[in-house]
Parts: structure tokens; sequence; C-alpha cells
């Protein structure tokens, strides 16, 4: 049982969510897209409710392209109705977003480990074994992967990398290569690609953004590469000390974007869990701790809150916010087996020094 929040509240309100194929949408409106889709599985894995876990992967399996990748609603673009207040979800733009398919791979290890389902990583190998092949056909020559699979003769380097997005990747790769590990698979082409991207995503900043406005105000860009693994431990703990001030409200939470006087319930849990990366368990706790005021109680987490003019803003209580929140408690908590899998990073083979990460404190 959590001492932090209550797992099986949130769990309540994604299963409310889940649909009767399985899958997950963001809100009752609709949304949906294969990564906030793995974040719920997982956090149902967490809270063991196995049935709908397991109808949840079958259900984002059944959708997935012959290609091996998803098309997934764009929510980050939808707007809002006339009272600033709600998702209107008609007619989303859509895209086969290289991140989104990736996180199969995480998707299926974490559920299998946190319900002790080793059957699963045989079930679904092949799936996720072709969502990889999809993502490193998206790999360009500079090791950074772009954003969306290419369409109507388009080729990756037409395209623009996202830093987020590769740092996620990142962690993605190294599910893919446990997976396979785990099943006695090879991995030498995928820890080739990994050790490409860790080259990207440490030593070329500059590829990306490189088509679009920079990025770095969100705080995704700042804290994923911590998450992900990709620095060494010294360099993970400066870069979060470096955004902290700029990010990071005491007492209420994470921004989304630094520039916004707006706080969000998933980026302050993915925070927690790269600070958890970094052996910072105390600065974990106080974040998800500081979440409390958005806990609905009707269950799950209120996205965010708006702090200048203290609403909850927008009126939302997406199922992927209420997993983020579990998966942070899960991993500050050690409560499930697998729990470390989000903030302890494989070793790598690309001659970069490796990250370490400390054990729990």
């Amino acid at each position: 049982m959590s001492m932090l929040i209550d797992i099986q509240a949130a769990a309540d309100r994604i299963e409310a969510l889940q649909a009767e194929d399985g899958a997950i949408p963001w809100i009752e409106a609709g949304l949906w897209d294969a990564w906030n889709h793995g974040e719920s599985a997982m956090a149902l894995a967490i809270a063991g409710r196995e049935d709908a876990c397991e109808k949840a992967l079958i259900a984002l399996f059944d959708r997935q392209e012959a290609d091996g990748g998803w098309i997934g609603e764009l929510g980050a673009g939808v707007p809002l109705d006339d009272t600033n207040r709600h998702l209107v979800v008609d007619n989303p733009a859509r895209a086969r977003d290289t991140n989104f398919i990736g996180y199969s791979a995480v998707t299926v290890l974490r559920c299998a480990l946190a319900l002790d389902r080793p059957d699963w990583l045989a079930r679904f190998r092949d799936p996720v074994k072709r969502a990889m092949r999809a993502v490193l056909a998206c790999q360009t020559g500079d090791g950074d992967i772009v954003w969306r699979q290419p369409e109507n003769g388009e080729t990756p380097e037409s395209i623009d990398s996202l830093r987020a997005g590769n740092a996620c990747l990142y962690k993605s790769l190294e599910c893919a290569i446990r997976i396979e590990r785990l099943l006695g698979g090879h991995t030498a082409d995928l820890a080739a690609a990994r050790g490409r991207l860790a080259q990207a995503l440490h030593d070329r900043d500059w590829r990306f953004d490189r088509k679009a406005t920079d990025r770095r105000r969100y705080a995704m860009d700042w804290y994923y590469p911590v998450l992900c693994g990709v620095h060494t431990l010294e360099e993970s703990r400066q870069r979060l000390e470096a955004g902290w001030r700029r990010y990071v409200v005491d007492g209420l939470g994470c921004r989304c974007v630094a520039d916004e006087p707006w706080v969000t319930a998933a980026e302050t849990a993915e925070l927690a869990l790269a600070c958890r990366a970094v052996g910072w368990s105390a600065k974990a706790r106080k974040l998800i701790l500081d979440l409390e005021p958005l806990a609905a109680r009707s269950g799950g987490y209120w996205m965010g809150w708006q702090f200048e003019e203290n609403i909850l803003w927008p009126q939302e209580r997406p199922s992927w916010t209420a997993a983020a929140v579990v998966l942070a408690a899960d991993a500050i908590e050690q409560l499930t087996p697998g729990s470390d899998l989000l903030v302890t990073a494989l070793a790598r083979q690309s001659g970069l020094r490796d990250g370490a990460t400390p054990p729990a404190s």
C-alpha cells in the first residue's frame, strides 16, 4: 500500500475510462494514443488490475498498423471549449509519433514485471519488435530519431527531432533490449541504435528542434534526459539543479511550461521520477505530496492548477495523469516488482561514461 497516494482510487479512474475493447482514452470525450494508453496500462498493472491490464495490452496491439506503428490522436494540440475549461476532441490531428510507437516496449515490460507475467513477454514480443523496427527506420545518420514516421515520399531528414521524445525513446530501446535478453534474443541492432541515440542526446544537442520553435521552455525537455539515464549521475544532478527554480513552484509542483503560471500533475510526477533516478528521494516524495490538492474526490487527478487565477485548469482528469502519479509513487516506494525500471538505466556500450543510479534512500 502506498503511503503517498491512493493507488486504487487512481486505478478506478483509469478503469472507468477504459472502453469495452480495452482501449483507454484520455477523458470521457475521447482522445487516444499508444503512449498515454500504455502509461495507463502500466498503472493498472501496479494496482494489481490484471484483467484490465491484459485487456489494455490486447487493445494496444489490436490497433497496431502493419508497419509496426500506431496512428495516434495528438491531444496536446486540441482546443478548449468556450468556457476555457474542457478539451474539445472533435477531429484531432493524427500522426504516427515515433515516441508513442517505441513506448510499447516500456508498456509490455513494466506490466509483465508488476504482475509477474513473464509469459506476456513472449506473447507480445513480435509486435514490440515490429514497433522498434518502425522506430529505427526513423533514426538519422546523426543518431536522433525524428518525431513521426515519414509520409508521401518524405525522408527522415525533412522531419524534426524532439529532445524529450528522443530521451523517452532511449528508455524504450532499453526496455526492448531487456525483453530480448530475458527471452534469449539478439540485441546487437537495438544496442547499436541506442548507442547512436545516446551520442545525439549527450553530444549533439543541435540535432533537436531544428525545424520548429525551441521547445526548451517545456519542462519535459529539462528533466527527460535525466529520467532516461543518458547522462552521468553528476551531469544529471547538475541539470536538475540548473533548471529547478525555472520550472518548480515550491509547494505546488512542476510547471508544464517555464513561462506559464500552470503546474501539472503529470509533469510533477515525472520530475519526481527524475529525482528518484538521481537519488533525491526526499525531493521526489515532496513533489508527490504537493499534488494532494489535485487528487479528485471521485478518483484520479486533475490535470493542473493555474496558480495566478487559483483554479483547476483545465477541468479534466485524464487517465494518463492518474497513471503518471501511480508510476512515480511505485518507483519512490518500491511497491511492485520492477518498480525501478523507469529510474534505473541499463548500462550502455557506446563508449560514453555510464550513468550510475544510486540505490533508494
